[in-house]
């Protein structure tokens, strides 16, 4: 049985009940997609967020049909190839010192998965019986079943508890309320059996746009420290300039055990993901003994094709002014977001690096919020592609967005109350 709109597709996030057919997508350039009629639609999210340089870039399109003309896959289990190797060896010399091992996976949820993995097998091949994940409340980490156990409770993941497993969490730090979450670390380490908190640094996606200080992550670093406990940093929505430098980890100056990299990897082009690990996680697998290898793989780890359009993602970082575009949009992103500071019909107004966020004022608040809908279709009318998170607009364009088109972006923002005061009446 086909949907309403004559398609066999079920589409991610997406209530069918409400929403029966798709807008069509034909050609991207830039910051824009295009539509099969010619229609135009700004796209201010990029696209789920992975695409960094803009969409169609010329330098991952020719990596792409250059690779796709040579290799296009082959088994990674046993084999290497040059693209991978390249991309591996490109990835540890930006990563934060201590990250010397590369693992290739397809997916942000699937790059955590693998982290956590990583971490349990850590501790179990080296002898220390420690099993516990501390992890934020708030947090979101992905929609695999190991990647939604470390997440927050609730809507995204209620029907399928059955499979989690249990995490310790700790208040989200809060201004104001840091040490309450420094404290609540603190108390769980001291039980001994904690193998690793993972965190979304400096900032939680999914869950809000929610900001907290970088001093807070080099105190949880500290405290992991102390305590001989791994830190996982899922860098898969913060990594790849998003917070103003290439890595939140970076803004913060510290450096995990194990790092998860995906989205904007490719310039957002191909799936891709990696999880980077530090020596001696890479040391307690290796042995002579097969039971103790890494478990996991994917049919198309480091699939060739994919690893190309990131080695020609990371040049475009190294030859072109990515810097540069990165503070051009965070102070364009400072100066638009001030008019909404004394508006009344705006709360939480809040800016980390090329990321910007505001909250509508409703009565129902959260992921759920009755306001959603309406706002995504009302953005789409205005020609604008933003996807509130419930009552929480955020601004996250791709880096060649100019402050003209940045301008329509934030100008149906604001005229965002009185078009939805007009539906009500």
């Amino acid at each position: 049985m086909t949907n309403r709109s004559g398609s066999p597709i079920w589409h991610p996030f997406t209530q069918h009940g409400l929403m029966p057919s798709m807008m069509p997508i034909a050609s991207a350039s830039g910051a824009w997609l295009e539509t099969p009629d010619g229609t135009k639609l700004l796209d201010a999210i990029s696209s789920w967020w992975v695409i960094t340089h803009g969409h169609c870039h010329p330098k991952i399109v020719d990596a792409i049909s250059q690779q796709a003309q040579t290799l296009d896959q082959v088994i990674f289990a046993g084999f290497t190839h040059e693209p991978a190797e390249t991309l591996a060896r490109s990835l540890i010399d930006f990563a934060p010192r201590g990250l010397e091992h590369v693992f290739f996976s397809d997916s942000g949820s699937t790059s955590v998965e693998v982290a956590l993995k990583m971490a349990l097998g850590y501790f179990r091949n080296i002898g220390e019986e420690r099993s516990r994940i501390v992890a934020f409340e708030h947090a979101y980490h992905g929609d695999t079943v190991g990647s939604m156990s470390v997440g927050a409770r609730g809507v995204f993941s209620s029907p399928y508890e059955p499979l989690l497993f249990d995490v310790l969490r700790i208040p989200f730090p809060s201004a104001g309320n840091e040490q309450l979450t420094i404290d609540a670390f603190a108390a769980a380490c001291a039980a001994g059996d904690v193998a690793a908190l993972i965190v979304e640094p400096l900032i939680l996606g999914a869950g809000g746009m929610l900001i907290y200080d970088a001093s807070v992550l080099r105190e949880l670093r500290r405290v992991a420290d102390a305590h001989g406990v791994l830190l996982i940093a899922d860098e898969v929505m913060t990594g790849w300039g998003r917070t103003g430098r290439m890595l939140a980890c970076d803004v913060a100056g510290i450096a995990p055990d194990i790092m998860c990299l995906a989205k904007g990897i490719t310039g957002g082009s191909m799936p891709l993901a990696v999880t980077l690990c530090t020596a001696p996680i890479f040391d307690a697998h290796r042995s002579h003994d097969r039971s103790r290898m890494f478990f996991h793989s994917s049919s198309y780890t480091a699939n060739p094709i994919a690893c190309a359009a990131a080695v020609a993602n990371l040049e475009i970082w190294r030859d072109e002014p990515v810097v540069d575009r990165l503070a051009a949009l965070v102070d364009a992103h400072a100066a638009r977001l001030a008019a909404f500071r004394d508006n009344p019909h705006f709360e939480n107004v809040r800016q980390l690096g090329t990321i910007a966020a505001l909250d509508f004022k409703v009565a129902d608040g959260g992921y759920l919020a009755s306001v959603a809908p309406a706002l995504s279709r009302y953005f789409l009318e205005r020609g604008v592609l933003l996807r509130p998170l419930g009552n929480t607009i955020y601004v996250m364009p791709p880096y060649c967005i100019t402050g003209q088109e940045l301008d329509l972006v934030y100008s149906a923002i604001a005229d965002a109350p009185d078009w939805l005061a007009r539906q009500t009446t």
